[in-house]
């Protein structure tokens, strides 16, 4: 009896040993399946997530042609009276002298060949809204109501942070989507709007004032700040906007924008609630402080909720897409590479690189300084909450020499930047290290 039970003990034993074997070979081979499809749907939801955060990025205006159009109107003065709004209107040649740039893939042929033969005047307006209606200007989408009569304009991302490369003519070619816009001049387009009082209003002052400070903005500046502190002028008398940055080579890198911020989704929801004016949802606990953001503190932008909210639901696919922008490289012919071999020495010699940190040539952990750490004024690092400047990163420096350099383009040429640097750490470099640093920095 007793060696029966040892033997159906046994056989228990067996089977469950080789059951759990089974099972376990059987999980074993489901775990290889499960995870080459995981494998395969995170794949297919990447790529079909940079596509979505693409069309975002170009084409999304989050609702703010209320605001652009049904505030300000100034989608009148681009149409002017002959269509129905105000004034001449905004030709093609107005459009592109003040950096808007045109999408040549959005062209059908005829107007290409129109364009090439010169049979387009570019002096008309209506040529503008015929643009407007083929969705070819970069970052402005039109709203008809008949023909070429506008209803309302409103704005995208791509307004600022993309350009074209100039490949059909100047400003007409294909998108460069992250590219900072340094040919655009934000504040004398929305100067043209007819009525400016919503944003006199909540500045507390008069539409001329308005004007004269988005007058002095210039090419490729814009200022964030402006809408939260009502600040539209440094102490020395100078525009406080900013030179716009590039969108693109932010992968790794931590705090974003000049002053830190926060992060890209954090600016994102920033500027397509508060500054495009689109329908969305945002909350900072900061900007209820009224000494340092009297404006935003009085508006309530410390916490927004739209009903619908177009913009939450677009953020990680647009992070997403942004994150996917690299910085792109050097062109052949625009640097010494000789030279630059040997300003990598330098870059690694005089410690450019304690901060500069490749890949991203920005700081891993908290990329921010104080204003005495870079030898400059602390003026526009007060604008903002963390009080201090990010350590920008360095690749793709040469597809924005325009403008200058730092936040505010202070330093016209890169050269003024090393001089800058080499008096502020008493780094004693030769001529030759000079220009051998700069080969490199433009190499990068």
């Amino acid at each position: 009896m007793k060696r029966s039970r040892s033997r159906i003990v046994c056989a228990l034993l067996l089977g469950f040993s080789f059951a759990v074997t089974c099972v376990s070979a059987s999980a074993d081979e489901y775990g290889r399946r499960d995870q080459q499809g995981q494998n395969e749907r995170a794949e297919r939801h990447d790529h079909d997530t940079v596509l979505q955060g693409r069309q975002t990025f170009r084409f999304d205006t989050f609702g703010d042609e209320d605001f652009w159009g049904g505030t300000l109107k100034l989608h009148q003065a681009i149409e002017g009276s002959a269509f129905g709004g105000v004034g001449a209107g905004v030709s093609p040649k107005t459009a592109l002298a003040v950096g808007l740039k045109v999408d040549v893939d959005a062209l059908p042929a005829s107007v290409l060949n129109a364009l090439r033969s010169g049979k387009v005047n570019l002096d008309d307006p209506a040529v503008t809204l015929t643009l407007l209606k083929l969705n070819a200007v970069v970052g402005v989408t039109g709203f008809f109501q008949s023909g070429l009569s506008l209803k309302s304009i409103g704005i995208q991302c791509a307004l600022c942070h993309s350009t074209v490369d100039n490949s059909f003519a100047p400003g007409i070619g294909h998108r460069l989507d992250g590219w900072a816009n340094r040919d655009l001049n934000v504040g004398a387009i929305v100067s043209l709007a007819p009525d400016l009082s919503a944003v006199a209003d909540l500045l507390r002052v008069d539409q001329n004032t308005v004007r004269t400070v988005l007058g002095a903005w210039g090419p490729g500046k814009f200022d964030a700040e402006l809408l939260l502190d009502g600040v539209g002028f440094r102490p020395d008398g100078k525009t406080a906007a900013t030179l716009i940055p590039p969108a693109f080579g932010l992968a790794g890198v931590n705090l974003h924008t000049w002053t830190a911020w926060g992060s890209i989704p954090y600016w994102n929801a920033f500027v397509a609630t508060l500054e495009m004016h689109g329908k969305g949802s945002f909350s900072d606990s900061r900007l209820s402080d009224p000494t340092q953001f009297p404006v935003a503190a009085r508006a309530g932008f410390d916490n927004v909720r739209s009903d619908p909210d177009l913009v939450s639901s677009k953020l990680p696919a647009l992070h997403q897409y942004q994150l996917a922008l690299e910085a792109p490289p050097a062109p052949r012919g625009s640097f010494n590479p000789l030279a630059a071999a040997r300003g990598s020495k330098v870059f690694e010699s005089a410690k450019c690189n304690s901060c500069h940190v490749a890949p991203t040539f920005s700081e891993p952990g908290w990329n921010l300084h104080t204003a005495s750490e870079l030898g400059i004024d602390d003026f526009q690092a007060n604008r903002a909450p963390a009080k201090g400047y990010r350590t920008a990163p360095l690749r793709g420096l040469w597809t924005h020499m325009k403008g200058g350099f730092y936040h505010d383009g202070r330093y016209a040429t890169l050269l003024e930047v090393v001089d800058h640097y080499d008096a502020l750490f008493q780094l004693h470099l030769s001529a030759q290290q000079k220009s051998d640093l700069v080969e490199y920095l433009k190499s990068l």
